[in-house]
């Protein structure tokens, strides 16, 4: 069966087609911003621009027709309200023309499972992006949330760390470099709360810091990535221990971050169990993961309405009552 998904849940317009084992075509085109952030409207314009030229590209790579797709899916949440309305409407759009079948997809979700079309089986799951920061894992029917951040994601703290600095969005390519140039640790707040994690405090020290001309630019950097990865580590290593599973997977947009995977693979060689990394066009936000996902909720007797596929802001990961495994 060939499957089309439609991401749209942050800044990334994303649609991917795949079969249960390739991935046919994955096309994106991400909003991006020289100062400050993204905004939820301009988001939504974003998508709505870029749709149909996108859907055209990702047929034309797979060399199929909309005719030749068995289902539809779509990031029905969490993200930002606008955009997810926008994918949300064309997915609805193109079932009902075509008359498909269609699936609502958990973003968070969606992340991990992809890791599976690589022959991970059960994994525990970093999942840090720009809004999410989560240490996943299937125990009892559910992506259980073992630990999760409580004020901002590990993204967005790095990109409003980068834009204190004035370098623009995305943050954490620049922010990355910098890192690799630093030369001596400063001490900055470290946050692991029982099996949760706060970057709030670390963000504002290191942009005191900052603020104050004392510190070099590339050290703070060097320290903010340190601290937060460190957090990370830990509470990924105790939902391990926790669940007393053999895999550990990365993904989100951070798991492009270099210095997180080596800190990572140390972690996981010490304790034995598999450590894997999807490639990054899998990683990042994508269509990809969204029509993989979907077409194994499918397979699995998963099936939606049309007024089932209302859009779900904090859609949480624990939500999903999970069938298809």
């Amino acid at each position: 069966m060939i499957a089309l998904g439609i991401e749209g849940t942050a800044h990334t317009l994303g649609i991917g087609i795949v079969t249960e084992k390739k991935v046919l075509a994955n096309v994106f085109d991400t909003l991006t911003t020289e100062k400050g952030g993204i905004h939820p409207k301009e988001a939504a314009e974003h998508h709505a621009r870029l749709l149909k030229p996108l859907l055209r590209k990702a047929l034309e790579t797979a060399g199929i027709t909309m005719e030749d797709v068995d289902i539809i899916a779509f990031s029905q949440g969490p993200g930002l309200g606008p955009a997810l309305r926008v994918v949300a409407t064309a997915a609805r759009a193109l079932a009902i023309r075509y008359n498909k079948p269609i699936v609502g997809v958990n973003h968070c979700i969606a992340h991990v499972e992809i890791t599976k079309m690589f022959g991970v089986k059960d994994p525990v799951g970093l999942y840090v992006s720009g809004g999410n920061t989560q240490v996943l894992a299937l125990e009892g029917g559910r992506y259980r949330v073992f630990g999760e951040t409580l004020d901002i994601g590990i993204g967005n703290a790095i990109d409003t760390f980068a834009r204190e600095l004035g370098i623009g969005f995305p943050g954490g390519p620049k922010i990355e470099k910098l890192a690799q140039k630093g030369e001596r640790y400063i001490e900055l707040p470290y946050a692991v709360k029982g099996m949760d994690l706060s970057f709030s405090g670390l963000l504002t020290e290191a942009v005191r810091k900052y603020r104050t001309g004392k510190y070099r630019v590339e050290d703070l950097a060097y320290s903010f990535q340190e601290t937060a990865f460190a957090a990370l580590v830990e509470v990924t290593e105790r939902a391990i221990a926790h669940t007393g599973k053999d895999e550990v997977v990365l993904v989100g947009g951070v798991a492009a971050n270099n210095r997180l995977r080596e800190m990572l693979r140390v972690m996981a060689e010490d304790r034995g169990v598999k450590f894997f990394v999807p490639p990054y066009d899998l990683c990042r936000d994508n269509g990809a993961m969204i029509a993989y996902t979907g077409l194994r909720m499918y397979l699995g007797g998963v099936k939606f309405k049309i007024t089932d596929t209302i859009v779900k802001q904090k859609f949480r990961t624990d939500e999903v009552e999970v069938v298809w495994t």
